[in-house]
C-alpha cells in the first residue's frame, strides 16, 4: 500500500526524536552511569523470569527442586549471563580495542575512558546490586561470606571505575576472570540433575580447572605485570583508586588460589572414582 508523504514525515519525525532522547539524555555523559546501572538491573529480573519461564518448560529436573533451588537455578541463570557478556567486552577492550593501547597519545592509559566501556561497567555495576541483595536475601542459601565479601569489593571497584574513570583498564582485566562463570554454573546445573557421574560433568570440570588456571590465576599475574610497568601512571590514581587497583585484586588473586585448591581436590577425587 502506497504511504502517504504527511505519514512519512511523521515517522521519520517520532525517530528522529527518539535518537535524540537516547543520545542526549539516556546515554548523555552524566547521566550514563545511572542509566547503565538500572539497565543492569532490570536485565536481571528479565533473565529471572525468563530462566523460570524456559527452565519449567524445557527441563524435567526443574519441576522437582523446592523453592529456594528454584531461586538459586534462576540466579545462576542471571550470573551466567552477566559472565558471558562482561567476559566478551572485557576481552574486547583488553586485547582488541584501542582505548587502552600503549600507542595512544590521549592521557594515561590509568584515566582513559569512553562511552562505552562507562556504560559496560555500570550494567556490572547493576548485576553485582542485584546479585548481592539476593544473597542477603537468601543467606547462606546462595553463598556464604566469601560470596559476600567477593561481591562486596566487585561491585565498589567497578562503580568505582565507572564513575571516575580511573583504571577501568584493570577492572576490565579482573572481570575477564567472570569467563569461568558458565562453567562453575553448569556444573551445579549438572549436580542439581542427577548428573554428577555423568561424561559431561568430568570433562565439565577438567573446562574450569584449565579456565581458572588461566582467567583467574595467570591473568592476575599479567595484571600485576601491567601495573609494575605502568606503576608511575598509575601512582597519579587518586588513594581511593590507587588503593582498588592494588589491594582488591589481591584479596581476589587469593581467594581465586583458595578456590582453586578446591577445584584441583574436587578434579583428583572425580578422577580417581573414574578409574
Amino acid at each position: 500500500m502506497a504511504v502517504s508523504k504527511q505519514t512519512v514525515m511523521a515517522i521519520k519525525s517520532y525517530q528522529n526524536q527518539a535518537e535524540n532522547l537516547v543520545k542526549n539524555h539516556l546515554l548523555s555523559d552524566p547521566i550514563i552511569p545511572y542509566t547503565s546501572i538500572i539497565a543492569g538491573i532490570l536485565a536481571c529480573k528479565v533473565i529471572y523470569n525468563l530462566t523460570q519461564l524456559f527452565s519449567a518448560l524445557y527441563f524435567k529436573s526443574y519441576t522437582g527442586l523446592n523453592k529456594v533451588q528454584r531461586i538459586e537455578w534462576s540466579n545462576r541463570g542471571i550470573s551466567t549471563v552477566h559472565a558471558l557478556f562482561i567476559a566478551a567486552m572485557s576481552l574486547y577492550f583488553v586485547f582488541w580495542s584501542d582505548l587502552y593501547a600503549d600507542f595512544q597519545t590521549n592521557g594515561f592509559v590509568t584515566f582513559r575512558s569512553s562511552t562505552l566501556s562507562t556504560f559496560t561497567l555500570g550494567v556490572s555495576v547493576g548485576y553485582f546490586i542485584a546479585d548481592l541483595s539476593m544473597i542477603m536475601w537468601l543467606y547462606p542459601s546462595l553463598g556464604g561470606i566469601e560470596y559476600v565479601i567477593h561481591h562486596s569489593l566487585s561491585g565498589i571497584a567497578v562503580a568505582y571505575a565507572m564513575f571516575s574513570g580511573e583504571g577501568q583498564l584493570y577492572t576490565f582485566m579482573v572481570l575477564i576472570s567472570e569467563v569461568t562463570t558458565p562453567e562453575i554454573n553448569m556444573r551445579w546445573f549438572l549436580d542439581t540433575a542427577g548428573l554428577k557421574r555423568s561424561h559431561a560433568y568430568l570433562i565439565n570440570g577438567i573446562v574450569i580447572f584449565f579456565a581458572w588456571l588461566v582467567a583467574r590465576i595467570l591473568l592476575f599475574v599479567y595484571m600485576f605485570y601491567h601495573v609494575y610497568l605502568h606503576y608511575e601512571q598509575v601512582m597519579q590514581m587518586h588513594i581511593f583508586g590507587f588503593f582498588l587497583v592494588f589491594v582488591v585484586p589481591s584479596v581476589l588473586a587469593a581467594m581465586n588460589l583458595m578456590w582453586f585448591g578446591k577445584i584441583l581436590r574436587g578434579l583428583k577425587k572425580t578422577l580417581a572414582k573414574r578409574q
